[in-house]
């Protein structure tokens, strides 16, 4: 089966932050290296291919930005998904002037039934993650260092 059931991904949440602030961790890679991916080969705009990188898992994976709204939406192609992109949207809505409410939608997950349920609970979590990183950063100055921690190598042996 090339494609399953229409699932998508979905993670949400309010940053007590100005939305372009937030818009900025996720385009600034030395924000968005913080509480994310650990290098990335360059900001995010508009019709540009990035490489991120997370280097304590020696993992990478390249995105192409297909939409770029500034402080209000971005949507990204993520490549590296055995050849078949998902396509991935942050949609940033501003409530007063210092809090911004993230939704990040992943989308078009491929492979059998049981294989798209799982890279959809996946990316739920791991954009939850991402968000929960985030917030801890903009609102309190604090690294959580979640997504390193999320499998740390001390227990691959287990």
């Amino acid at each position: 089966m090339s494609s399953g059931p229409a699932l998508i991904a979905k993670a949400e949440m309010l940053i007590r932050r100005p939305v372009a602030e937030v818009f900025e961790a996720f385009v600034d890679p030395v924000v968005t290296s913080k509480f994310w991916f650990t290098k990335s080969s360059c900001r995010l705009e508009a019709g540009k291919r990035v490489q991120w990188v997370w280097e304590m898992y020696d993992v990478s994976t390249e995105v192409e930005v297909k939409e770029f709204e500034a402080d209000a939406r971005l949507m990204i192609d993520w490549l590296d998904n055995d050849g078949a992109p998902t396509t991935i949207e942050w949609v940033f809505t501003p409530f007063a002037a210092d809090m911004t409410f993230v939704t990040i939608t992943n989308r078009g997950f491929h492979g059998s039934e049981d294989e798209i349920v799982n890279q959809a609970l996946d990316a739920t979590e791991g954009f939850t993650l991402v968000l929960a990183g985030l917030k801890a950063l903009l609102e309190h100055g604090i690294v959580l260092n979640l997504v390193a921690d999320r499998f740390p190598a001390e227990l691959q042996d287990h």
